[in-house]
């Protein structure tokens, strides 16, 4: 059977397909128009922006680092011109093929290489990359010659950190390295890293550290025109940088360096205030290190001999170690008693030459005593058995509270590395820190008999030298204590406006003046006839002073042999002191590790320090011996 197609039905398929057809098209033309409209009119602006950035490349300008100043004008930290060999990868061929051809003219070492590889990493293409820095103008000379064999490599002028004066205030001072990540949070989380594009160093420790804000500076820019290739076409504009503020400080550089010169090889610190603002003379710890070292990156073998050196230069004692006060303690103790109404002046003990408390014996120094012994003469003579008594009398929460006023167990805030975290707070002992100190309950009770030993400055007494330098001046300011601080200007250098870093009060303690002008008194009467007699005889001021010695272990019963004991394990040595005793331009407190007694080793390095501060005075030949004097201290 035959079958007939239907043509109208054919033709009517026929065209809902095309129509169907037609609709898929305009439908297609629709949305490659919307998109078109979208990209064209609607993000116009967005994608020109992108297609500029992409054209234009803005490559950061390092500021130039403020500069450093003592308080004479003298240089402490500036900034120097060398010259640098440079790579712009974009614009050479092989990198490893042309620094090995670089590499026979001019020396580049595995550190080198190292260090352009991480560099290379985190730059751009179009940048150039230091592959050596501080170049000769030997080797200047012998790339110049060559230079038409490198295309893309250069030498450029680049600025450098430099300490001037080398090992002298590097603790103060501090020193640049190259940024890290911890490096990196820190400036992120302080909302300046725009402002560090750019930028490889950062201040590590010290002032270079606190005040990184201040001597970076604002960053500058160049745009640059780039290709598709990311090569460098043209300049287009500069936005010069602005260079970073210079700091002016309290520190008498000179005075610092005859301090250093004074510890010689031993171990110790220094620390010397302005009582009337807290500004800091002089701030030592011996040994040093010399901070140019790590401008560039420090070398492995020497970051390895400055941190297995068994004298360990890197750490700053002045603020980190934390010491036993010894006898310096005393002249607080007494402060003390006549503020809370424990002693008066003139009330004496008779002193057999110990004191016994419980079933233990604590010995004085001086066997058979010192007789009938009044404050003053507990002061100057340096009586233990005095402070056994008062101690007992006073009980340990009344101690910490006063020596809590004097700053002592606390940070004083001084402008060294980053906010107080490089501070320690040392050790202010009272039944509440044995509490937190301690997690066994039998060990946090507080026994009466640990509160003796408190009192001539031993026990768990720990102190950081500046803390003992802040007390030290607080008596010499008579109550009126300030905050130790070591830069005196910060300078604009937009407008060389001097912004002063004021002076700040902490706290007017308003003792009685007729108590403080006891103990001040004392305090004369030990550079005069007690244990600091020797070191400050024949000066042509009057000064006050304390000496300590303060044991490095418990000798439990034992007597005390300095010439049979080990170095690391004799007594250090200590002396706190102000001059002129009338209106004191100077305050100070000294500390030798394993020096022995505070006369003979830290009294008179503080003779050295005063005699220049007050007089100008250089160091001169060693004091005469004194038979007399040295017995007096052994009683201390």
């Amino acid at each position: 059977m035959a079958h007939f197609t239907n043509p109208e039905a054919d033709v009517d398929r026929f065209r809902f397909r095309l129509g169907v057809a037609a609709i898929c098209v305009l439908l297609a033309f629709g949305i490659l128009f919307g998109r078109f409209f979208w990209l064209q009119i609607i993000q116009h602006d967005f994608y020109l922006t992108r297609a500029e950035d992409n054209r234009i490349a803005l490559i950061p300008i390092v500021p130039n680092r403020g500069v450093i100043t003592d308080r004479n004008g003298v240089v402490m930290a500036h900034n120097y011109s060398a010259f640098t060999l440079e790579i712009t990868p974009s614009q050479t061929g092989s990198v490893e093929e042309t620094i090995d051809a670089l590499a026979e003219l001019i020396d580049i070492q595995a550190k080198d290489r190292k260090r352009f590889k991480r560099l290379l990493d985190e730059a751009k293409n179009f940048e150039s990359i230091p592959i050596r820095t501080r170049l000769t103008d030997a080797e200047v000379a012998r790339f110049a010659a060559q230079r038409y064999r490198f295309p893309g490599v250069e030498v450029k002028a680049r600025l450098f950190r430099q300490y001037p004066l080398g090992t002298v205030a590097s603790h103060a001072l501090g020193y640049i390295g190259r940024i890290t990540d911890r490096d990196l949070k820190w400036i992120e989380d302080s909302e300046k890293s725009g402002n560090y594009k750019g930028t490889d160093h950062v201040g590590k420790t010290g002032l270079e550290q606190h005040y990184e804000f201040e001597l970076h500076g604002e960053t500058g820019y160049e745009e640059v025109e780039i290709d598709s290739g990311g090569r460098a076409l043209r300049s287009l504009k500069r936005i010069p940088p602005v260079p970073g503020n210079n700091l002016t400080l309290t520190l008498d550089a000179k005075l610092q360096e005859i301090t250093e010169q004074a510890f010689g090889d031993r171990k110790g610190s220094l620390v010397a205030i302005d009582p009337s603002t807290g500004g800091i003379l002089a701030l030592v710890s011996a040994p040093t290190y010399d901070p140019n070292l790590f401008v560039d990156g420090i070398t492995p073998d020497n970051w390895k001999d400055l941190n297995e050196h068994p004298s360990r230069p890197m750490v700053n004692r002045a603020i980190n170690g934390a010491y036993p006060p010894g006898s310096t303690f005393k002249p607080f103790m007494a402060l003390a008693a006549l503020e809370l109404g424990k002693r008066t002046p003139h009330q004496a003990i008779s002193d057999p030459g110990f004191f016994t408390f419980g079933n233990h014996t604590f010995r004085d120094d001086k066997k058979g005593g010192h007789g009938m012994v009044d404050m003053y003469k507990s002061i100057v003579h340096s009586c233990d058995t005095y402070y056994y008594v008062l101690a007992n009398d006073m009980g340990i929460d009344n101690i910490a509270r006063f020596m809590g006023s004097l700053g002592l167990g606390q940070r004083t805030g001084v402008d060294l590395g980053k906010d107080d975290s490089g501070e320690s707070k040392g050790v202010l002992p009272s039944q509440e820190w044995k509490k937190q100190r301690f997690k066994k309950p039998e060990q946090q009770k507080w026994y009466a008999g640990e509160t003796i030993s408190i009192g001539i400055g031993q026990g768990y007494n720990a102190y950081t030298p500046i803390q003992l330098a802040q007390a030290t001046a607080t008596i010499a300011n008579n109550g009126v204590m300030f905050r130790p601080h070591l830069v005196r200007y910060i300078i604009e250098t937009g407008t060389g406006e001097k912004r002063q870093v004021e002076p700040k009060p902490i706290r007017d303690l308003q003792w009685k003046q007729s108590n403080v002008d006891v103990i001040r008194r004392a305090m004369v009467g030990v550079n005069k006839e007690g244990t600091g007699a020797r070191a400050f005889a024949g000066a042509p001021y009057e000064a006050a002073g304390k000496t300590g010695t303060a044991q490095v272990y418990s000798l439990k019963g034992a007597q005390y042999k300095e010439s049979s004991t080990r170095k690391e394990l004799r007594d250090h040595a200590l002396f706190i002191a102000y001059a002129p005793a009338d209106k004191p331009k100077i305050a100070l407190a000294v500390l030798v590790e394993n020096g022995g007694f505070g006369a003979q080793s830290a009294a008179p390095i503080a003779r050295m320090v005063i005699d220049y501060y007050l007089l100008g005075k250089l160091p001169g030949g060693a004091a005469p011996e004194d038979s007399a004097a040295i017995e007096e201290e052994h009683e201390e």
